[in-house]
């Protein structure tokens, strides 16, 4: 059998607004949640502020200043081969309180010249309608998603982004990781449920009462959405987007194996499921039961969701960890903590890399969904060092990159419908989690420092050039 990816797959990389837009107080945009959160480091939280203090470094303010630097950054990406480039809209910037009743023209403007610089290096823009940020104003006035007044709102904001840009984007993701809403920490990136809250995000402290009626809120409105997608542009695909932590059973205790169904379920399929098959699944009944959770609905909610099954299914893959009823060492990492697998390795930051786990991860997607995949986040935060002579030898992110792409061609050659495939930060951005620089994901260097100092000088690293290889060859060659 010929291992290859199909004709047409999508190769690209994925960004967000938040993290690498900068220009956070311009052409009339309004602060959002993610210009409220400092900078921190793997060892010290980010910090909530609910003003803005001229004392503290908010890293998100200038990002990386695409902005600025779009049709650079997008000879850059076309220069790698390029054919998709998933990309977020800041809300902020087209409605800068989020309940206004007219768009920000100067927002669509910004959109209307990077969606034309995609179209003209043959670039497809993949665009998520909230990553992880919402105006301010939201979470001030309504708590964010706690309001049910969301759902007008969001529907109003994509209704004017669909009319504006439905000759420029055709592929389209509701909410970006929105699984991340049923954890604590969810309340500060995916739901906002932040209001009077001031300190280090990892003292935000959310009821599962509330957690879960914030996502119900989300799968309503996200219904609603891809519904008007459906019946006013037939052009349009309408994607979820989880963030997917495979784990493991560490033993073949059958208690072990209960427990890691009951977290894949919780952390995994729970979202999904309701996007994808348009219904709550039969578990939720016991979980709400059980944890006291009883959801607010109104009569059209359950038909509403069941009116907006996605069209494709995306998921964000870094990493596995192990979940046991023994006592097991913990490791942590995206946004989660876990057992630690002793036959994987990690990242810098505590990531442990799992290629293989990606390979099992599409094959269980697939063979549950059965609709087309893809993986729209994947990749490695490392510390990088500039040579003396500008170069950037990266081989750990060649060689992560190369087994990633490997377990893909292994998991098509299993039958399963990828379509296309990310690489998350394909330039160093922001990170969400910790709001470092030094925690670098790009094939693209950008000189900025956590302590936002910089010329914001973009230079390609030994990665850009394998990746480049990779996606020349349709995935068939640059993996050895």
């Amino acid at each position: 059998m010929t291992k290859s990816f199909p004709d047409g797959f999508f190769w690209g990389g994925a960004t967000a607004a938040n993290q690498f837009e900068g220009a956070w107080n311009i052409d009339g945009r309004g602060p959002s949640v993610d210009d409220h959160f400092t900078g921190g480091t793997h060892e010290r939280a980010r910090e909530i502020t609910i003003d803005i203090k001229p004392d503290l470094l908010y890293p998100n303010h200038d990002g990386i200043d695409f902005y600025h630097r779009y049709e650079e950054d997008i000879a850059l990406f076309a220069e790698m081969g390029f054919t998709m480039f998933r990309m977020s809209i800041s809300w902020s910037r087209i409605f800068p309180n989020g309940d206004d009743e007219t768009p920000n023209e100067a927002g669509l403007v910004f959109y209307d010249r990077v969606f034309d610089c995609l179209r003209s290096h043959n670039i497809e823009p993949l665009v998520t309608l909230s990553h992880y940020e919402m105006p301010y104003h939201l979470v001030e006035k309504y708590n964010g998603w706690a309001s049910r007044e969301l759902i007008g709102f969001f529907e109003r904001y994509c209704a004017t982004v669909f009319e504006r840009y439905q000759d420029k984007v055709r592929y389209w993701l509701t909410f970006n990781e929105i699984n991340c809403g049923t954890m604590p920490f969810g309340a500060m990136l995916e739901t906002g449920l932040i209001q009077g809250f001031e300190g280090p995000a990892t003292a935000i402290e959310t009821s599962l009462q509330d957690r879960y009626q914030a996502l119900h809120h989300q799968f309503v409105a996200a219904g609603r959405v891809t519904r008007l997608a459906h019946e006013r542009y037939p052009q349009f695909k309408i994607g979820n987007m989880d963030c997917f932590i495979l784990s493991y059973a560490a033993t073949c205790d059958p208690a072990d194996i209960i427990l890691n169904q009951q977290a894949m379920r919780q952390m995994n399929w729970f979202c999904s499921d309701i996007q994808v098959r348009g219904a709550y699944p039969s578990y939720a009944a016991r979980f709400f039961e059980e944890n006291g959770v009883s959801l607010a609905m109104e009569d059209t909610d359950l038909a509403d969701i069941a009116d907006g099954k996605v069209d494709f299914y995306t998921f964000s893959y870094y990493m596995s960890n192990v979940v046991s009823t023994h006592e097991l060492e913990q490791t942590s990492g995206n946004m989660t903590r876990g057992g630690k697998n002793p036959y994987l390795k990690a990242t810098d930051w505590g990531w442990q890399i799992d290629p293989e786990g990606l390979r099992f991860s599409l094959n269980e997607i697939y063979d549950r969904y059965q609709i087309p995949l893809m993986v729209v986040e994947n990749g490695m935060g490392a510390y990088d060092t500039v040579e003396e002579d500008g170069s950037i030898h990266d081989q750990y992110r060649i060689d992560y990159l190369r087994s990633h792409v490997l377990a893909m061609r292994e998991a098509v050659a299993d039958g399963v419908d990828l379509i296309g495939y990310t690489w998350w930060g394909p330039i160093d951005l922001v990170s969400a989690g910790t709001g470092e620089m030094r925690k670098r994901y790009g094939f693209i260097h950008v000189d900025k420092h956590d302590d936002g100092s910089g010329t914001y000088e973009r230079r390609r690293k030994d990665s850009f050039f394998a990746y480049q290889k990779i996606i020349a060859s349709n995935g068939a060659e640059g993996l050895e």
